[in-house]
């Protein structure tokens, strides 16, 4: 589709910028979303069984095994012309915020800085006990592995349910949110709060809103402009008229 001339011209004008993307840019690279991910040796648990406190607590290998899968699964796909145009654009605006709800690294792989992660990375581990990021333990064989630190069990370094939100984060997201000219809404369903809010935030706050996604969200109707289709095949075009 044709990106819209008035679209263009609001970020022509721009100085602050932010974008908040989420599942559907990443499945444009090949992985799948969180309920699409149960496969194979996985297909009889529900990611609610296994992505929760009380599950690590009850069966920490089962959930570290998961998630080791859902890393090697990452590790296999590459970023999208979606992830790279959006890692070329932070170079065109004085301020330039990305916000994601993706726990792949994608993102960072394509070059992006300085990413907002609401949900965590899958790619970094932390300390169970002590909440600290864990870079490098012995190699013991025990699964999970255990922290070098205070000898806890090591888990992915990501949000899940019956835990809160990172609070730093959250705040950040907020902030770029309210003070940025135009918000970019791209693959994400807008349903999953806090981030579902974000869009209606920095539009309430005098932003021109933009969404690129291939069905409608609950935050169409609202937008400034909707561009109906595929991030990878929009973002390029839009990073093209913006040169």
């Amino acid at each position: 589709m044709t990106v819209p001339v008035e679209l263009i011209r609001h970020l022509v004008m721009a100085k602050r910028v932010t974008v908040l993307t989420g599942a559907g840019v990443s499945a444009e690279s090949g992985v799948p979303t969180f309920r699409d991910a149960q496969t194979g040796l996985w297909a009889k648990f529900k990611p609610e069984e296994l992505a929760t406190p009380g599950a690590f607590r009850r069966n920490p290998r089962l959930v570290w095994e998961w998630y080791d899968w859902r890393r090697q699964r990452v590790a296999s796909v590459q970023p999208n012309p979606a992830h790279r145009a959006l890692a070329e654009m932070q170079n065109l605006f004085p301020h330039f915020t990305l916000i994601t709800q993706n726990v792949d690294g994608l993102h960072q792989r394509a070059g992006s800085r300085n990413v907002i992660e609401l949900h965590g990375n899958i790619t970094r581990t932390k300390c169970f006990d002590e909440g600290t990021v864990v870079t490098s333990w012995p190699d013991t064989g025990d699964v999970p592995p255990k922290c070098p630190n205070c000898g806890g069990l090591l888990r992915p370094d990501v949000v899940w349910f019956e835990e809160p939100m990172p609070e730093a984060e959250i705040q950040m997201a907020i902030e770029a949110s309210t003070h940025c000219d135009v918000f970019l809404s791209i693959g994400t369903s807008t349903v999953v709060q806090p981030a579902a809010s974000l869009p209606f935030e920095a539009m309430r706050s005098g932003a021109t809103v933009g969404e690129i996604n291939p069905q409608p969200t609950p935050f169409t109707p609202e937008a400034n402009f909707v561009l109906a289709g595929n991030a990878g095949l929009i973002l390029p075009e839009l990073l093209d008229r913006l040169r």
